[in-house]
């Protein structure tokens, strides 16, 4: 492990992301006619709101400790690897977000697109789990990966549902 981080830094950029999810599922709501996939998107949606107030939630539930660097760092370079790391996620802005969703034609491509977030998600949490040395910090962490994965689930079921 090159740099620690703390489970303060790594929610807050969960908080982050959620609010983007939430906001490409609306958005690709209405460029799709697919009443079925509409509607697990619409509940996505409220899923990710309820994500990033758990996600603030538990961000301000860890102890002291968890907000602190875990290795020496003057420059902050902690916490621009940790955002360099957040800003491949494929929807790490609001920008990003809206520069996808230009590229949906149906419902399929918004499926596929919402696959990719959401691994994207399973990947980013894994990696900061990883980079955390914090106990409770990394089972708090664990959770994220279990939201982002169920999601996951959903959506893979539905394409396949779509495309087989």
């Amino acid at each position: 492990m090159i740099f620690g981080f703390n489970a303060a830094e790594v929610f807050q950029i969960a908080v982050e992301i959620e609010e983007n999810g939430r906001a490409f599922y609306e958005k690709a709501m209405a460029k799709i006619e697919d009443g079925e996939v509409r509607a697990i998107f619409k509940d996505l949606a409220q899923q990710e709101v309820e994500h990033k107030r758990k996600f603030q939630e538990l961000k301000a539930q860890l102890p002291t400790e968890a907000a602190q660097s875990t290795v020496y760092d003057p420059n902050n370079e902690s916490a621009l690897y940790l955002k360099m790391m957040a800003d491949g996620h494929v929807f790490r802005t609001s920008e990003s977000v809206d520069t996808q969703i230009a590229k949906v034609q149906d419902a399929v491509d918004a499926l596929r697109l919402a696959m990719e977030f959401e691994k994207d998600s399973v990947i980013f949490f894994l990696s900061m789990q990883d980079a955390t040395e914090e106990e409770k910090g990394r089972r708090f962490i664990g959770l994220l990966v279990k939201e982002e994965q169920e999601h996951l689930r959903r959506l893979a079921l539905q394409l396949k549902k779509m495309t087989h």
